[in-house]
């Protein structure tokens, strides 16, 4: 049976407009849910990809064997003789994606649940017995040094050694805190022996895996696995195109648009519990009035539907059920402080997440300075009048310059990026006009995406700040400001290196179903973009002009093997900023002062401790030897705690109409001066207020530097 698509016209290419499905074991049967998923998916990838890979035998090896570390992470649960088993399997993966049945995730499906079933047996028979602690063992923990188990046996003692050690874990912290209860009151009551706190330790343990394996029971059912295998696809083509069934689908344009629609309570898990946090002022959580902060909410249904029992849930498999359509009601089930069980309904509205959008602060110091804190390029693209980030951005420059501070910082750290337009249009507020980024899509040239305005909103001296974890539109802004030398870029040797842009399909528009439900929706990478000088961000991010001492590590874009690689294209014309930034002259100013600072060589040597650590291999499972290596890393590692006290404070205020807006809102103001505190001791920030000071004396004329 072949199976017509409604097409987008972007997709237009798509196998002309069908489904081409084999025959095997379909002829005029329709197919399964997982069949259409794969066989759009294949087809998208194929069509709409910008750079994709053949999808052959190969391709579906790389996937195959990227699924299997995906579900078994640890190597805990299959055998080696399973691996052996399945390998025929391995170069089908591509003939599904073409329509073939979903042999391969049906048969791993199969033995992956078997062999949980059998590891939900095997910890809690070792955690029974007593651990011996004098024996000299060691345990390997790192996956990729360690084969799958070669029968069970060896599963068995795998299984033993990293209870053991997660035991040990928990002993070790037993007896420290049992130590120091004893120091404080010698006189008080009987003090534990080291094998009533052997036995606690490993209850401790048992409570922990009784937890894991009751979230795989209850959460990683065939669809949740489905959806893994899927993405072990996608991102195998590349590390940004990534398959969203409905849930995660409604979560990442939440995320986009900075609001959803919920009950306005804010949750944490504690032990097995879900617990209410705090209450939204104004809320339909709020306004309903019977939920309360410590409630524990057991249930959750769909108006009056069944309810779920959300007991050993995570906290975000737990908000999934409980957000959902502006207008719909849902009932919790909720355990109140006073021990009484009630159903309370809640008509869920639209909840702001304050939290992502643009904040400002003043530094006040040698000069005063702006600060704008940007957690992510946001967008509201379902809402013509949503947050968007350069209009946010616009208006904290404002109030800023209304304050004449003589400097602005841009903190775009751990800024995962978003909105192309709104880089674009926020770059422009510090140029007078020309090229922002280049955009090239799949076989086509170039497309120059520009600043027309040719006001600048902010002309004075500016930094960006940035860390291996900013990434896309971040890289974009960096990129942009350095090109044209507008900006001084402060922080790690490189940012992520994501320079490709992605945009969401509904599979739905596709072939919808007839039943209503949603089939979910793929993030498809479909451009690459590139600097106005021509050099692509991917892969190798943006190189800061002064660098900071980085401590996140091995987590950009170079270490994915899937990730697109760089290259260039013709350079953009454009004119260079008026006063340009003197990059050398800011970067040796900031060497001499880290060089002589006492927070910035106390953090230099943690950093080359917490590498020394992360190459370790192998842990021991004596006692002795345990406690012994966990003296010198702590040792070594709280000298870190130090950095802080040796950085002086900031001073570090709101801006009054901003202090206004908050009104008597105590979670707002609470908010509001644990995120001024965070920064009043920041030793990154530290050292950009410097940068900025040195900014500010050269962005002065001569004469008037000269008196500085």
């Amino acid at each position: 049976m072949r199976l017509k698509v409604i097409i987008p016209v972007l997709l237009i290419s798509i196998s002309a407009g069908v489904l081409a499905f084999s025959k095997q074991g379909h002829k005029d049967d329709p197919p399964a849910r997982y069949e259409v998923i794969m066989n759009l998916v294949g087809q998208m990838l194929k069509e709409g990809h910008y750079q994709p890979k053949p999808i052959d035998d190969k391709f579906s090896k790389e996937v195959f064997n990227k699924y299997l570390r995906n579900l078994d992470s640890e190597k805990k649960f299959f055998l080696k003789s399973d691996i052996t088993k399945l390998e025929p399997l391995s170069s089908h993966i591509d003939d599904e994606l073409m329509g073939a049945p979903v042999d391969c995730f049906r048969s791993i499906n199969t033995l992956i649940k078997q062999r949980v079933a059998e590891a939900a047996n095997i910890y809690p028979e070792i955690l029974s017995k007593p651990f011996d602690f004098t024996v000299d063992e060691t345990v390997v923990l790192d996956p990729d040094k360690v084969d799958y188990p070669a029968n069970e046996a060896a599963r068995k003692e795998a299984w033993r050694k990293v209870l053991k050690y997660r035991t040990l874990e928990k002993l070790t912290d037993l007896q420290e805190q049992r130590d120091k209860d004893k120091a404080k009151d010698s006189a008080s009551a009987k003090v534990k022996t080291d094998a009533e706190l052997e036995a606690e330790a490993r209850q401790k343990v048992k409570q922990l895996y009784d937890r894991y394996f009751e979230r795989l029971k209850n959460r990683q059912n065939d669809n949740d696995r489905f959806n893994l295998y899927v993405n072990a696809i996608t991102t195998t083509m590349d590390p940004h195109t990534d398959y969203f069934p409905p849930d995660e689908k409604r979560a990442f344009e939440e995320q986009m648009a900075g609001k959803f629609f919920g009950i306005g309570a804010q949750l944490k898990e504690e032990g097995d519990k879900i617990k209410v946090v705090s209450i939204v002022t104004g809320s339909p959580s709020w306004k309903q009035g019977q939920l309360k902060v410590n409630d524990v909410i057991q249930k959750v249904a769909q108006g009056t539907g069944e309810p779920v029992d959300i007991t050993g849930y995570p906290v975000e498999d737990a908000v999934k059920l409980i957000r959902g359509k502006k207008g719909t009601p849902v009932t919790l089930t909720v355990k109140s402080v006073d021990g009484t069980t009630k159903d309370i309904t809640i008509v869920r509205d639209e909840i702001v997440t304050e939290e992502t959008f643009a904040k400002s602060a003043i530094i006040n110091g040698q000069h005063k300075i702006g600060y704008i804190y940007l957690p992510e390029f946001y967008a509201d693209f379902n809402d013509r009048n949503g947050a968007r980030s350069a209009d946010d951005v616009a208006k904290e420059v404002a109030k800023l310059k209304a304050e004449k501070v003589e400097g602005i910082i841009l903190d775009l750290r751990f800024n995962g990026g978003g909105s192309l337009q709104d880089v674009v249009q926020m770059a422009g507020l510090f140029i007078p006009e020309g090229p922002i980024v280049q955009v090239r899509s799949r076989g086509g040239d170039a497309v120059v995406l520009r600043d027309r305005d040719k006001n600048v909103q902010y002309d004075g001296p500016l930094a960006i700040m940035v860390n291996e974890y900013s990434a896309s539109a971040s890289e974009i802004m960096a990129a942009a400001m350095q090109d044209y030398k507008r900006a001084v870029i402060i922080g790690s040797p490189q940012t992520f290196g994501k320079g490709t842009v992605q945009r969401l399909f509904n599979l739905d528009d596709f072939y919808p179903a007839k039943d209503g439900s949603s089939l979910g929706a793929l993030k498809l990478t479909q451009q690459k973009f590139y600097r106005a000088n021509g050099g692509s961000t991917q892969l190798k991010g943006v190189a800061s002009d002064v660098v900071l001492p980085d401590p996140y590590y091995e987590v950009g874009e170079r270490k994915d093997s899937d990730a697109l690689a760089w290259d260039e294209i013709p350079k953009a014309a454009f004119t260079p900023w008026y006063n340009p930034v003197n990059a050398e002259s800011l970067k040796k100013s900031s060497e001499k002062r880290m060089a002589v600072s006492p927070a910035f060589k106390l953090l230099n040597e943690n950093l080359s401790t917490l590498k020394k650590l992360e190459k370790q291999e192998s842990y021991s499972l004596n006692i002795q030897t345990y406690k012994t290596e966990q003296k010198t890393n702590t040792a070594a590692l709280k000298k870190y705690d130090a950095v802080n006290d040796k950085v002086k404070e900031l001073s570090i205020v709101n801006i009054k109409t901003d202090l206004d807006k908050l009104g008597n809102d105590t979670t707002k103001i609470a908010r509001n001066k644990d995120w001024i505190k965070a920064r009043t001791k920041d030793i990154y920030l530290d050292e950009a207020v410097n940068v900025m000071n040195d900014l500010i004396v050269q962005s002065l004329p001569k004469m008037q530097r000269k008196s500085q």
